[in-house]
């Protein structure tokens, strides 16, 4: 099991990330933040994955989330679970004048990729 997620805050932009137990809402661990309520963040992102899986299910569509993206005015929310262990994802904060969407999908996917939980 592995809960290091300090390689988020290489991302361009970065602001915050927490890695999230998709069945409490729990947070796992978190790096960054600042004025960022992660806590806050990290179970509100669960809702958000809960209703996404909920229309996958609806829908009948026959796929996996591999990623959430939530655009603000000023900061990217991208949410991606691990794909070792869908119930658990992370969450990263991005502000929007200093990232790169593209790259920073990237670089959050190799994050997860290398994580076991």
């Amino acid at each position: 099991m592995s809960t290091d997620i300090s390689k988020t805050g290489e991302i361009s932009g970065f602001v915050g990330a927490c890695l999230v137990d998709l069945d409490t809402g729990l947070m796992l661990a978190s790096a960054g933040g600042g004025a960022l309520d992660l806590e806050a963040a990290a179970a509100l992102h669960t809702q958000v994955v809960k209703a996404k899986l909920d229309a996958i299910i609806t829908l009948g569509l026959d796929d996996i989330i591999e990623d959430i993206l939530i655009t603000l005015g000023r900061q990217y929310h991208l949410i991606r679970p691990l794909e070792n262990n869908p119930t658990v994802f992370i969450s990263l904060v991005l502000d929007r004048k200093g990232s790169n969407l593209g790259m920073a999908r990237l670089q959050l996917k190799n994050v997860t990729s290398g994580m076991m939980f």
